[in-house]
């Protein structure tokens, strides 16, 4: 996966068209706590498991070619082109649901449904409890009532909104979601394995906006992360506009999971353990794309857990991250 064993003490590297590696012991890494997090991650059933720091490889682990279903981390991965679509003023967070048209299958939004904005879809906050297309049990289950809460006022994590926000960057933009994911992202960070045929949509009968699953591999995943990490950057080139990683990765809104917070379809962990700036692409079974500015790392999981393993919690891989950067240099 990589080549070459710089010390990290050298500046951050871009990937090439494979990743550099680095020499974690000589950097100052904990030969035992990085045992112990590799370990871990085995016990957990993880698919595979990628550590970059300073933009080189420091260890994968597991086939880190294998294409997953990533889950929800595909609404960071949507999230990436809109902040790409609103920089090129083809999409405005002040605009409402009923500026772009947006409505679904009966029993339809209401008008004060209709008035939530791009803006609060992105945050979880659209107050829209209509049912939706690729909901777990405990999503339906947990639904609030269809106007217990004004658009814009109370977080939510909310497959509607996600769904919805896929469909308004399509109809916005003309562009194929995986399509312009593929030319507008994979290509120019030279991912190495994604294509467009790796996405796919659900359409469900309880509403009009399909989900839109993405399969990725661990390596791509990262330089996903480490595109984040850079602020959208990547060898000279604005990819992803560095206002809106920003805007992603800050916690706007509290969240019913413990001291993490969720920003623009990123969560964001608790600040007095991963420091500012740190945030994480979560999805169902054991996906993750996580970054930590303050020792710049980046950390993706990948687990196939339906090919006969157990589905991993996302607590237990932010419990993971925590013994990461535990192991990692100051």
């Amino acid at each position: 996966m990589g080549s070459g064993c710089p010390s990290l003490a050298s500046p951050d590297a871009v990937p090439g068209a494979v990743w550099a590696s680095a020499d974690p012991i000589a950097a100052g890494w904990s030969s035992a706590r990085l045992t112990a997090v590799q370990d871990e991650a085995a016990r957990l059933g993880t698919t595979a498991v990628v550590v970059a720091q300073h933009g080189r490889l420091v260890a994968g682990w597991g086939d880190v070619t294998r294409k997953v279903d990533v889950a929800s981390v595909r609404k960071s991965l949507l999230g990436a082109l809109i902040g790409i679509a609103v920089a090129e003023g083809r999409l405005s967070l002040d605009s409402t649901l009923a500026d772009l048209g947006i409505d679904d299958l009966p029993p339809a939004l209401t008008p004060e449904e209709r008035r939530a904005r791009l803006r609060d879809l992105i945050m979880s906050r659209s107050g829209i409890y209509h049912p939706a297309a690729h909901e777990t049990a405990p999503m339906k289950r947990d639904r609030p009532a269809r106007g217990s809460h004004p658009p814009g006022s109370f977080w939510l994590y909310n497959n509607w909104d996600f769904n919805a926000l896929g469909t308004i960057y399509r109809r916005a933009t003309g562009e194929d979601v995986f399509a312009a994911f593929e030319r507008r992202i994979a290509r120019p960070i030279g991912m190495q394995d994604f294509i467009a045929a790796d996405g796919r949509y659900v359409r469900e009968k309880a509403s009009e906006h399909p989900a839109y699953p993405f399969r990725l591999t661990a390596r791509d995943a990262a330089r996903f992360g480490q595109l984040y990490l850079d602020s959208g950057m990547w060898g000279g080139r604005q990819i992803v506009p560095a206002d809106w990683v920003a805007a992603s990765t800050t916690a706007w809104s509290p969240t019913d999971r413990g001291h993490q917070s969720y920003g623009y379809l990123w969560w964001v962990p608790n600040p007095d353990i991963f420091g500012p700036g740190a945030a994480y692409a979560a999805g169902f079974g054991g996906q993750m794309i996580a970054i930590v500015p303050a020792r710049r790392l980046v950390m993706t999981v990948t687990t196939d857990w339906r090919q006969g393993g157990r589905a991993v919690r996302s607590s237990e891989l932010v419990d993971l991250l925590v013994r990461l950067v535990e192991a990692s240099p100051p």
